[in-house]
């Protein structure tokens, strides 16, 4: 489910899965103390990449497993034009030295996963990922970081502001049940060539009130787009990215950004987003004023709706109110979380995305190969995803991702975490290098 509604995760899983997460680990704490208390064991990285799909073009050099952050889980990151690495989850941490050693940052306010972006002339910019209600209707605010000296220094926040026609703060509760008056700024920020700044937002707006399938209170989001012309100080809403009350379970949320910087399709803007099933992608050539209709992005035929190929390790399984899962649509099915991509120098795409098998009961029994951690390679601007790799497979994950490319050209680090939030069985975010070396011509 949507880091937006990370917060009653913990309490709604336990009892979702009560009977299995006894059978499986200790009983642990339910709410906001589970998710912040300390992991009690220590995760070990062995995990083996396997390409799905291969591109006989594409050679891949990992490097191997490096332990970023011990009882973390969700990280987001920047790579600086200098190398410098930036990680957060709960925590910050950064590193100088190509990842050899880290060191811890002091806290802030700020939750990277809002989206953070090195600008043409080096300064450092940040979101915070709430936008909470503004002094008037249709008005959101926010927070914004900026850096001049590559993170050597943190400034901020500075208080922004968002002109969100139709927006509604109270459209939901969270996946506890209780009031959420927010909606999401996620992944990337995208600069133009003349300086404005592009970036993503997830939430409710008039009309949004489609009931999620595994909490009645809670309703599917959108996504929309919004532009500031004023290096983040100020943002107007462009357009509605993607809306359909029959989305997935979800709706549109979790949305990452990029644009085309060179090749034949230069200027395109992507957008993928988690519905809660398929992942879904959009694109708009007009600098988004206008989108494509969000078709499903389906990678080297990893179809979430193939529940024939899991259903015998869930039976017998139970939900919160009591129903076989096997029965269930909204809970046997797999889910796409936490899509990344980014656009390397050389033209290449990389994508990464998690895949739950299934949704929530893939942390009591994670061992389904499906379930794990994925990135894949484009060759032609995103038509084609010829060489996808799963990075691991059937170990406890919470499916999140993040990928850079480092200033040497088509060298990318790739983060994730292995572990849960709650069951004691350890959470910890991890790292690898990944050079990626391409025959002949590597854009169309």
């Amino acid at each position: 489910m949507p880091t937006l509604f990370l917060y009653g995760f913990i309490l709604w899983t336990v009892l979702h899965f009560g009977t299995v997460l006894v059978a499986a680990a200790s009983p642990a704490p339910a709410g906001e103390a589970a998710r912040n208390a300390p992991a009690t064991v220590k995760v070990v990285a062995n995990n083996h990449p396997e390409v799905l799909l291969a591109d006989p073009r594409v050679h891949l050099d990992f490097g191997p497993e490096r332990l970023i952050l011990e009882d973390n889980l969700h990280p987001s990151m920047l790579v600086t034009r200098s190398g410098t690495i930036v990680v957060q989850s709960k925590e910050m941490v950064v590193s100088r030295n190509d990842g050899a050693s880290w060191t811890r940052l002091p806290p802030t306010g700020l939750s990277l996963e809002g989206g953070v972006l090195q600008l043409r002339d080096g300064s450092i910019l940040a979101l915070d990922t709430f936008v909470r209600p503004g002094a008037q209707r249709d008005t959101g605010q926010g927070q914004l970081y900026f850096s001049t000296d590559d993170w050597q220094t943190l400034q901020g926040p500075v208080n922004i502001t968002f002109d969100l026609p139709g927006v509604n703060f109270h459209g939901s509760t969270d996946d506890g049940g209780r009031p959420h008056a927010a909606v999401r700024l996620h992944r990337r920020i995208v600069e133009l060539p003349n300086g404005d700044l592009l970036t993503t937002i997830y939430g409710w707006f008039t009309g949004d009130d489609e009931p999620v399938g595994y909490m009645s209170t809670m309703h599917k989001t959108r996504v929309v787009l919004v532009r500031s012309t004023n290096r983040g100080r100020h943002w107007t809403m462009v357009s509605t990215v993607a809306a359909d009350r029959t989305a997935g379970t979800e709706g549109f949320n979790e949305a990452v950004l990029i644009r085309l910087n060179q090749g034949p399709r230069a200027g395109r803007l992507i957008c993928q987003m988690r519905t809660g099933r398929e992942l879904r992608e959009a694109t708009s050539d007009d600098e988004g004023r206008t989108w494509s209709l969000p078709s499903p992005r389906v990678y080297a035929e990893l179809d979430v709706y193939r529940t024939e190929k899991w259903v015998e390790m869930f039976r017998g399984v139970k939900d919160k109110h009591g129903r076989l899962i096997e029965n269930n649509p909204d809970e046997l099915i797999g889910a796409v979380v936490d899509p990344d991509l980014q656009e390397l120098r050389s033209g290449v795409l990389v994508a990464s995305f998690g895949i739950r098998v299934p949704p929530r009961a893939c942390w009591p029994r994670a061992g389904h190969p499906w379930n794990g951690n994925y990135f894949a390679l484009s060759l032609d601007q995103g038509t084609t995803w010829s060489h996808v790799v799963r990075l691991t497979s059937g170990v406890l994950t919470a499916h999140y991702t993040a990928i850079e490319e480092m200033p040497d050209a088509n060298r990318i680090l790739y983060a994730y975490d292995l572990g849960d939030w709650s069951s004691g069985r350890g959470r910890s975010v991890f790292g690898r290098f990944v050079q990626i070396k391409i025959d002949g011509k590597a854009t169309q």
